[in-house]
């Protein structure tokens, strides 16, 4: 029998809690909805499952080179202070979405994410941990929000 590729986290018990809720919401809509109608759905699952969280977050993105301010990155969820939740629904998900949950880590410092994709027959998810060279990863400007305050 092969080795289980799985290792166990401090966060596996929020995490299975998380993808729990996803699975209801999942369960109860369907896919082909659009992405805000599953967060705002899954908010209610996180707040009946006495599961704290915090909706759009906005995390201050500075320029790596030393300069100010130049944006933010803004997850779907922060929950329990420590887990990245980020809803897709999408036919499919690709590297760009992992690197997306990736940027949100490390600028949140967060030990854990969740990328959620709602678009699909089942739900599907990933768990994803922080790099191990975070600097690679400080700045995608694909998933920056930059207001019109700073541009």
């Amino acid at each position: 029998m092969p080795p289980n590729k799985r290792f166990l986290t401090p966060y596996d018990d929020l995490t299975y809690k998380i993808i729990g809720c996803a699975m209801v919401v999942h369960r109860n809509l369907g896919p082909g909805l659009r992405e805000d109608a599953y967060q705002r759905a899954l908010e209610g699952q996180f707040i009946e499952q006495h599961t704290p969280f915090e909706a759009q977050k906005l995390y201050d993105v500075t320029d790596p080179a030393g300069g100010g301010l130049i944006g933010y990155y803004i997850p779907d969820f922060v929950v329990a202070n420590c887990a990245i939740v980020e809803i897709k629904a999408l036919s499919y998900l690709d590297n760009n979405h992992i690197a997306q949950v990736i940027g949100y880590l490390v600028v949140s410092g967060c030990p854990v994410g969740l990328l959620l994709n709602f678009g699909e027959h089942s739900l599907r998810y990933r768990r994803i941990l922080p790099p191990k060279n975070i600097q690679e990863h400080r700045l995608n400007r694909r998933w920056l929000f930059v207001p019109d305050s700073l541009k």
